[in-house]
């Protein structure tokens, strides 16, 4: 693992933070990007830096000598796109020279999975600026699954018999950390991160002790009108469904594997750590 400064966006968050604090566990010097300076963790060896993403200049004077960067794709939002490529150009001329996005499986211009599409451009962009980069697309994360039961203990969505190789943070986590301790050897690649399994959300239902319900398409739009969401955000919604409906989150593969040196936790085990 490289003692070099490593910028580190998102860490105010769940996958972000995880991945913060196994690299400072590792001794690794960090550039932590944030949006509010008070809320950046505070770890030894690590330097704050106020750099939204939709601020070209903040993230060109944050990103200025470092070498490698991870960029924890930005919250959902309908400008999502644009200040992923604020953020990429920023990243480009600053002269990073290796960037770890964190994409989403099966990331293509014509997914399924609405927000899939987002992360396709995010690449796109990044391959068009030059930048050496790998791209880690992960399944759903695991550690979520339990939060698709409402409160009646029923998991709704058209996801029909579909199946969902979902992934842990901490896999996740260590996934971008092998490759952050030695980019050079994943440059070019993208990664397909998953859990050991594909579930059906039935057999998630039946892990947590609840029950699924396949929804008609125009029942789930009906179902989550309560939330009184932008257009956008439903869609993002119901297509997570249909996505594994599609099977376009059914593959599993052995990249948490290869690059960690352990297998992948499974869901049921998740739940009992």
């Amino acid at each position: 693992m490289s003692r070099e400064t490593i910028a580190v966006t998102g860490s105010t968050g769940q996958l972000g933070g995880r991945i913060a604090l196994k690299l400072t566990a590792l001794g690794v010097p960090l550039k932590l990007l944030v949006r509010d300076a008070a809320r950046a963790p505070q770890l030894p060896g690590a330097e704050a830096a106020v750099a939204p993403y939709d601020d070209g200049p903040a993230v060109r004077k944050a990103l200025d000598g470092v070498r490698t960067a991870l960029m924890v794709s930005a919250s959902e939002a309908p400008d999502r796109v644009a200040q992923h490529h604020t953020f990429v150009d920023a990243a480009a001329e600053a002269g990073v020279e290796h960037l770890v996005y964190i994409s989403f499986a099966g990331a293509a211009p014509d997914a399924t999975f609405t927000l899939a599409r987002d992360h396709w451009a995010t690449e796109q962009r990044i391959r068009e600026r030059g930048l050496s980069a790998t791209f880690l697309r992960d399944n759903l994360y695991a550690d979520f699954l339990p939060h698709l039961a409402g409160a009646d203990g029923v998991i709704r969505g058209p996801a029909g018999d579909g199946r969902v190789a979902a992934v842990a943070q901490d896999d996740i986590a260590d996934a971008a950390v092998a490759v952050l301790g030695d980019p050079a050897a994943h440059a070019g690649k993208a990664y397909e991160l998953t859990g050991p399994e594909a579930l059906s959300l039935a057999e998630i239902a039946e892990i947590l002790g609840a029950r699924y319900h396949d929804e008609t398409v125009e029942e789930a739009y009906e179902s989550r009108a309560v939330y009184d969401a932008p257009r956008w955000q439903l869609d993002a919604w119901v297509s997570t469904y249909l996505a594994i409906a599609a099977g376009e989150l059914a593959t599993v593969t052995t990249h948490i594997a290869d690059l960690t040196g352990h297998p992948p936790i499974g869901f049921p085990q998740l739940l009992r750590k």
